[in-house]
């Protein structure tokens, strides 16, 4: 009991000299008095005075004195606690600022951005919470007040939001830049909001903020991270990054009369702010933002010399701000305002007031529902009066008259607009008079809307031409139903008008992409990797499987050309040079065109002995006779299969080479099988017309088609489907039916038959690719350099 009843005593002790050597520090050093060098009796016109002064004398861009930064630090705080009537009292009584921070170690400037834990330990204001509340409560968001206030009213207005949590130090270093931020950013009408991750952890993670404190931006419903130093110029480049970069259009004397005309393919009144400054100012452009679906704006910076003629033409004060207001009429402004000093009220209201045209089109159901709004109580009728014209030249005459007389009215209940009656022709269907006119009469008709679902009493006044008689008619039409509204005696349920700004889509589609990528690339150069891993999962699977998808491609493509390499074994399909599979054939043809050589002692070496391993010459045997007719034949039955690059296409006459033909056969393996299958070979000259040979020159064997005259029996086996029998023998049935023809070479056979000789050609070429057929080897190759003499 003793030892903790001293302890008491000896921590006040403690604290108490923490307590006085913070003061100590506080003290003559960092003094906002001194440090501005005014009286504790000054008023704040003084204090503001002193300060733009000094302000302006140690700023670090003009000042190069080594220690310029950190006195304009110190003036810059002096000012913040002498200019706010709570801070300076405070200061007065306690010798701290409002958040509790003692005021004096001559390092605010070293602490600025990081934070030292121990000396926050001791001066942390432990009452902070109650004061941040109390200041930030104004701005507490939560999950519901997010979603269906803030969304909704973000395509109107920028919202700059602050996540922070109750036992965040780094959040009391930018509490003082926030709260200027927030006071300037509040007068321009940028919306506020806090959000405390310890109360509204779903709506931290709904915003995707995984750390305090984090500052983001909300615009249009997208989420946009700060990710800068915490400075008042920072925050306001921020705001002014999250508008859109085509919001304001810069006009000078050369593009004024194109930004002022385009009033009618825009429908839109259009702005003009005149200033002084080399930029747009920020106010402006979020007006800009605010009226960006029923105004059109333009500013004319009045330092340029390119728009003394604007400024000349509109007797522009070049003192103060100016805006303009331009309607139908081009050559006078339909309101302006002039002010010094222009607040976000006084603009909000010269705007609002002006937001459409004296007689707007009617292009969109949004623009109907507001112009002619449906009738809510007795004394808030609203009656339409609606053109249904043309955009026809002919029509242009009875436009302007329709302008005209609508200029002149000064009644607020009624409203004057117009619409095309190729463009909204449901609505002209159900309103008009004379629907077969020819041609079609533009006409005028007054109308009340009852509901929501589109019910409307109307009244069609008269067909329109502009004349004098049709304005007085209408007059006396208006003055009527000032005095009877119940003169609307027609009823009718009318459509939903078409959106004739829809072809708009693809650009506004464009532009969100556009956004859209500009986001990706933000988030994967500024945002942590947990929140980025889910979309680059997704971009590296995607491009995994293209890459992988074009180099298998790539590779199938070039072992084509690729030379093979010999195998040990020949056994194989792969190792004894099969030509490739059926998918092979498949392959399209790369021409229109089948290229067939002649084998002759010249070509003979490239073509076929020293041909690339891999590489099939398909060769076939013809005579002078029958040549032209079965080249044409032949070409018919492979031209399917030129698309591959590992078959090449020749010809042979055997009244030139017989010879040859023979060798190769004796060489051949399986000559007897082959020799057998003709019968007598020794008794009866060989007839080799319309044999196809495919010969393999790098591995020496051969595949050999041996035709079959089928006739016009297309069934009828040929020969090359006994290929798969052992020796290659034929059927019998076949050798019975069609002898095999003798000494003439058949040139005594038709036309007719020796055109059939290749009809299960294409049949023999599918099997050769999927290397089902039998080979025969042969040692070598015989030579082609002599020529069988005529008989």
């Amino acid at each position: 009991m003793a030892g903790s009843k001293m302890s008491v005593p000896l921590a006040v002790v403690v604290v108490l000299s923490v307590l006085l050597t913070g003061a100590t520090h506080a003290g003559p050093e960092m003094d906002p008095y001194k440090i501005l060098g005014v009286t504790r009796s000054a008023s704040q016109a003084e204090i503001k005075k002193v300060y733009k002064r000094l302000a302006k004398e140690w700023h670090p861009d003009k000042n190069k004195n080594p220690g310029a930064e950190d006195m304009f630090i110190k003036i810059t705080k002096s000012y913040e606690i002498l200019s706010s009537e709570d801070k300076r009292a405070n200061y007065d009584r306690y010798g701290q600022t409002d958040d509790t921070q003692p005021y004096g170690n001559g390092r605010y400037g070293q602490h600025q951005d990081t934070f030292n834990f121990d000396e926050s330990f001791y001066n942390f204001p432990f009452n902070s919470k109650t004061q941040r509340d109390f200041a930030d409560s104004k701005y507490t968001l939560h999950f519901k007040q997010y979603v269906n206030d803030v969304v909704p009213d973000s395509s109107k207005r920028p919202y700059l939001i602050k996540i922070t949590s109750d036992w965040c130090f780094s959040c009391i270093h930018i509490e003082p830049v926030w709260k200027e931020v927030v006071e300037e950013m509040e007068t321009l009408g940028v919306g506020i909001g806090v959000v405390d991750v310890g109360n509204e952890r779903r709506l931290a993670n709904h915003l995707g903020a995984h750390r305090t404190p984090s500052i983001l931006g909300v615009l249009n419903g997208k989420v946009t991270f700060f990710h800068y130093a915490v400075a008042k110029e920072h925050l306001r480049q921020f705001v002014e990054d999250l508008l859109p970069q085509r919001l304001v259009e810069w006009v000078t004397d050369k593009n004024d009369l194109h930004f002022l005309n385009s009033w009618h393919e825009l429908n839109k009144p259009h702005v003009l702010l005149f200033d002084q400054v080399p930029v747009v100012p920020l106010l402006y452009k979020l007006t800009a933002f605010a009226y960006k679906d029923y105004l059109q704006f333009g500013y004319v910076d009045q330092g340029l010399s390119e728009t003394a003629n604007l400024q000349k033409q509109f007797n522009i004060n070049t003192y103060a701000p100016t805006m303009l207001i331009f309607k139908e009429s081009t050559d006078k402004p339909a309101d302006i305002i002039q002010a010094k000093g222009m607040k976000k009220q006084i603009i909000d209201e010269f705007v609002s007031n002006n937001k459409f045209l004296l007689v707007p089109r009617l292009v969109n159901q949004k623009l109907f529902d507001e112009l002619c709004p449906v009738k809510q109580f007795h004394r808030r009728r609203k009656y339409c009066v609606l053109l249904m014209t043309g955009d026809e030249e002919s029509f242009s005459l009875g436009n302007q008259a329709f302008l005209s007389f609508a200029s002149t009215n000064t009644k607020e209940v009624v409203r004057f607009a117009y619409v095309y009656q190729r463009l909204q022709q449901p609505l002209c269907d159900t309103l008009m008079q004379n629907k077969d006119s020819a041609p079609p009469l533009a006409q005028v008709v007054i109308l009340e809307r009852r509901n929501a679902a589109g019910k409307a009493l109307f009244k069609p006044v008269t067909a329109w031409n502009g004349s004098e008689e049709d304005k007085q008619c209408l007059l006396e039409e208006l003055e009527r139903l000032q005095k009877d509204p119940s003169i609307l005696v027609h009823d009718a349920m009318l459509p939903e008008l078409n959106n004739e700004f829809a072809s708009m889509f693809v650009i506004r589609w464009i532009y969100a992409c556009y956004d859209y990528l500009s986001e990706v690339i933000d988030d994967i150069l500024h945002n942590n990797w947990r929140e980025m891993m889910p979309l680059l999962s997704l971009i590296f699977s995607a491009l995994f499987i293209l890459f992988g998808t074009v180099v298998i491609q790539a590779f199938s493509d070039s072992s084509e050309d690729k030379q093979t390499k010999p195998k040990a074994k020949d056994g194989t399909k792969a190792e004894n040079g099969s030509p490739g599979n059926s998918s092979a054939s498949s392959r399209p043809p790369k021409k229109n065109f089948v290229e067939v050589t002649e084998l002759t002692d010249i070509t003979y070496m490239s073509n076929l002995v020293k041909l690339r391993p891999g590489h099939i010459n398909i060769v076939l045997v013809l005579t002078d006779a029958s040549k032209n007719i079965l080249l044409s034949k032949f070409a018919k039955e492979v031209y399917s299969f030129t698309g591959s690059l590992t078959l090449h296409f020749s010809f042979l006459n055997i009244d030139k080479h017989g010879e040859w033909m023979n060798t190769l056969l004796e060489y051949a393996q399986d000559a007897m099988q082959i020799g057998a299958d003709e019968g007598d070979a020794g008794n009866h000259e060989m007839d080799y017309t319309g044999y196809v040979l495919a010969l393999n020159g790098h591995k020496k064997y051969l595949c050999l088609f041996k035709p079959v005259y089928t006739g016009e029996d297309l069934d009828s086996k040929s020969s090359e489907d006994e290929g798969a029998t052992s020796g290659g023998r034929l059927r019998a049935t076949s050798r019975d039916d069609h002898p095999p023809r003798r000494s003439n070479r058949s040139r005594s056979l038709s036309t007719l038959q020796i055109h059939h000789k290749l009809d299960r050609l294409g049949l023999w070429m599918e099997r050769l690719m999927e290397g089902t057929l039998p080979r025969y080897y042969i040692p070598t190759w015989p030579g082609l350099d002599k020529i069988t003499p005529s008989k």
